[in-house]
């Protein structure tokens, strides 16, 4: 598969169609994300170790929009799984990238990484190889849901409070973006608390997230005491998606609950 990506890119800088490629590189043993701007540098180029799941994964989405802010003129490639696909789609509908600067260059997910993600669709339709993978269910939820509700709220007041307001979550997320963050404000989470104000601080960020979380899982990787967030949140995608037939990277137009009407 890299191959095939390595291959992608090499045609897109010598064409010019592109002046640079966020991707993944790995140099002197360590990945990270790199703007590849030579095809030379292609030969560091790296998707990430599909056996481990959640291994070598950034926010290249969020990179993206700080180059994009940088050089509006530009484009650039970017790599993508099918999570990072829906979340381009839900930043060009939040005006965040224009679908003319992006290219981009999908690897599909294998069936363990699916599996492990709960991930209805592990795959973007623009990619280099073809589908290996089927869509699955998230495992963590059905269980959450299969147990009663006072021991549902006992659980989660349980590992919010083991929340150290590290703000890991918020900062690897590719779908947070705002200038100013609510969970900075002292009227809603007050600085100097340790723990923050359980379940507050959660609840908060998971109502910005209704509408726009696009189940990447990040937040989950990201969180140094295992806080379930991905759980959290795919139980507040799938009220949004009942109440409102919406969901984040699959439907298009803007999220129901970023539009005013007038009644």
């Amino acid at each position: 598969m890299i191959e095939k990506v390595i291959e992608r890119v090499k045609e897109l800088l010598e064409g010019g169609e592109i002046k640079g490629f966020v991707g993944l590189c790995n140099k002197n043993g360590h990945t990270a994300p790199y703007l590849f701007t030579e095809v030379a540098e292609l030969d560091h180029l790296v998707v990430g170790d599909f056996q481990n799941p959640g291994d070598a994964r950034y926010p290249l989405n969020k990179l993206l929009i700080d180059l994009y802010r940088a050089y509006p003129e530009e484009k650039f490639g970017v790599l993508v799984r099918g999570c990072d696909e829906r979340g381009l789609n839900d930043l060009y509908v939040w005006n965040q990238l224009t679908p003319k600067n992006v290219v981009a260059v999908g690897i599909p997910c294998p069936q363990e990484l699916a599996d492990a993600c709960g991930c209805p669709k592990p795959y973007p339709d623009n990619s280099v190889a073809e589908p290996i993978a089927e869509g699955a269910e998230a495992q963590d939820l059905i269980r959450m849901e299969a147990l009663g509700v006072k021991e549902r709220f006992t659980q989660w007041m349980e590992v919010f409070s083991k929340c150290i307001k590290c703000y890991g979550c918020r900062d690897i997320c590719p779908m947070c973006f705002c200038k100013e963050c609510s969970l900075e404000l002292d009227e809603l989470i007050p600085r100097g608390e340790m723990p923050p104000e359980i379940p507050i601080f959660h609840l908060v960020r998971a109502v910005h997230m209704a509408g726009r979380c696009i189940d990447c899982g990040l937040c989950n990787e990201a969180c140094p005491v295992d806080i379930p967030l991905r759980t959290l949140y795919k139980k507040v995608g799938d009220i949004v998606y009942r109440k409102f037939n919406y969901r984040p990277g699959f439907d298009k137009g803007k999220s129901p609950l970023n539009v005013l009407e007038n009644k």
